[in-house]
């Protein structure tokens, strides 16, 4: 049975390209993050690093979110001060040293406070900033301009949409560059240098005009082909706002965006004192407390996440998300760590199982069960397909649900019933299942309770 050979499948290749492989669709991926910012949204903490380091020879603030917040503000409010920034950017992009030392130092205080969330989530990436590919953007711009697309207005070289009312702009009026010139020598490198199939941009839907004339404006250079459904392909993967329980962005009581560590630290907080509530404190060791701790809350935040459609809104709620009930990973994690309990208290080798037993689905709730496994493998390739994590959700908790039916039917005892081979093996291949599930969420399965 195909399901119960899941967990030998390893990847080891990765960039662009997919294929069937069994009842898996594969992908090999590069998973790139963009930890820097060359242009305005970096110019006021920027300049501001640059006075900070005349006045004080020091470079970096002890506070990075403060720093950001009040560097924003007198962007804003200080028209002198928007101007200097504006064109330290612009030598900054030029690559005056002094500048990007002052801006590398910036880029780390980012890094630093990015590791801490990813260490919590166990996030592997590759980091490629917006310098990386700068060099490439002078000639980019120049191919583009021998194929007629870039057009001078206002001062401004610009790309126009058909359909659009406003131009693309890939060097502004100052000289400079922007997100449009970072992108567009991007795409050229990933497509010519990476060889990628298939670009995905994950950012909220605010942007989604921007990707939009970016991708026409590829379309227009031949880079991409007209359909969607061929490759080469660029999709942007948009998504909505988290809320609080007022409806409005989910914000601090003194209006500050709240920071995604603090959240996993709080949840990791109230998941380990509600073991400890359950009896485990006497039970576990410290170190299989604090693991499963982080299972269950890091996972319960993500899966709170992932199981909504990733366009539209959600509120923020602890007490929802830590929930063991209803479809929350909580509840969803516990199940497999039953389903590995039921197998353990079995006494029954379940490899040696595997090799020698038969799967026989007699009972309507066995059916059930098989027939939605045996689904999986379409809903994976629908949820890639669609860019739709959520899809993936809805069928793992549904899994739960008919596991927990077939399971609690008397007429489909497990354990010391005539069917208990077959029935085991049907246990193991839903656990497989459900684990597989998890790894493709980024939740770290847990095999006790």
């Amino acid at each position: 049975m195909k399901l119960l050979e899941m967990e030998k499948y390893q990847n080891k290749s990765r960039l662009g390209k997919t294929e069937q492989n069994g009842p898996f669709l594969v992908f090999a991926l590069l998973s790139l993050h963009d930890n820097e910012q060359r242009g305005a949204a970096v110019a006021g903490p920027f300049a501001r690093a640059q006075e900070r380091n005349k006045r004080t020879h020091t470079s970096r603030p002890t506070n990075s979110a403060a720093f950001y917040k009040a560097s924003k503000q007198r962007f804003d409010a200080d028209p002198a001060f928007k101007e200097r920034a504006q064109q330290a950017v612009v030598r900054l992009q030029g690559g005056e040293d002094k500048y990007r030392r002052a801006w590398a130092q910036i880029c780390q205080i980012s890094r630093t406070e990015f590791h801490k969330v990813y260490q919590r989530l166990g996030v592997h990436l590759e980091e490629k900033g917006e310098s990386f590919y700068n060099p490439y953007i002078p000639g980019v711009i120049e191919a583009l301009n021998k194929q007629g697309l870039v057009e001078e207005s206002q001062g401004a070289r610009v790309i126009f949409i058909e359909g659009i009312n406003i131009p693309l702009i890939v060097v502004k009026s100052d000289g400079g560059f922007n997100y449009a010139s970072t992108d567009l020598a991007a795409l050229w490198y990933r497509l010519n240098e990476e060889k990628a199939e298939w670009i995905i941009y994950v950012t909220d839907v605010g942007q989604q005009q921007h990707f939009d004339m970016f991708f026409k404006a590829a379309k227009r250079a031949g880079w991409l082909p007209q359909g969607d459904s061929s490759y080469p392909k660029a999709s942007h993967v948009g998504f909505g706002l988290v809320l609080g329980e007022d409806g409005k962005r989910f914000r601090t009581r003194n209006t500050e965006v709240v920071r995604l560590v603090d959240l996993l630290d709080e949840a990791k907080v109230r998941s380990k004192a509600a073991l400890i509530e359950r009896g485990k404190g006497e039970e576990w060791t410290e170190e299989e407390i604090e693991s499963t701790a982080e299972a269950v809350s890091y996972g319960a935040v993500k899966y709170a996440d992932l199981k909504n459609n990733r366009l539209t809104n959600y509120t923020f709620n602890f007490d929802q998300m830590l929930n063991d009930k209803g479809n929350t990973a909580v509840y969803l994690l516990y199940a497999h760590a039953r389903i590995c309990s039921i197998i353990r208290r079995s006494g029954k080798d379940i490899e040696e199982l595997k090799n020698k037993g038969t799967l026989v689905l007699g009972h309507k709730d066995e059916r059930d069960l098989g027939l939605h496994l045996l689904q999986f493998a379409e809903v994976v390739e629908e949820a890639c397909t669609n860019l739709l994590p959520n899809v993936l959700c809805d069928y793992l908790y549904n899994l739960s649900e008919i596991f927990s039916k077939f399971y609690s039917n008397p007429e489909c005892k497990v354990i010391g019933s005539d069917m208990e081979t077959s029935r085991l093996l049907l246990c193991e291949a839903t656990a497989v299942v459900m684990r597989k599930c998890f790894d493709l969420l980024g939740i770290a399965p847990i095999y006790k309770i």
